[in-house]
């Protein structure tokens, strides 16, 4: 399977973005989901996982409450739909898949997308 993420941009503290990624190939259904991202100067870091057949999620402490994974087997798409956003969620966001593990680490995923830029801004 293939990734690529879309829908990142720019938004005022508060607002809200949905990033997209999509996925070529019809084995995607097979592949558990996460999100992550990248600030400048920062390590990548754990955002959202979401299970392959889109029913178990984890999110990081962060962004609780405020980020919503989801999967759509059917389209080949996965979201995350972020809202109430702050500055601090400002990074490159890559999603990532794995046929075999469900996790929140970066090196458990064997499939990267490339990154989609959010900026948030004061």
């Amino acid at each position: 399977v293939q990734l690529q993420a879309s829908g990142g941009g720019l938004v005022q503290a508060g607002g809200s973005l949905r990033l997209s990624c999509a996925a070529s190939g019809r084995t995607f259904r097979s592949y558990n989901m996460g999100w992550f991202r990248q600030a400048p100067g920062k390590e990548r870091e754990f955002v959202a996982a979401i299970s392959r057949d889109g029913v178990v999620t984890y999110y990081a402490d962060s962004v609780k409450g405020r980020f919503t994974i989801s999967k759509d087997n059917a389209k080949n798409t996965g979201h995350l739909q972020m809202n109430s956003l702050k500055p601090q969620d400002t990074a490159v966001y890559y999603c990532a898949a794995d046929p075999l593990r469900f996790a929140r680490r970066r090196e458990e995923y064997a499939v990267w997308g490339q990154g989609t830029l959010v900026t948030v801004s004061s």
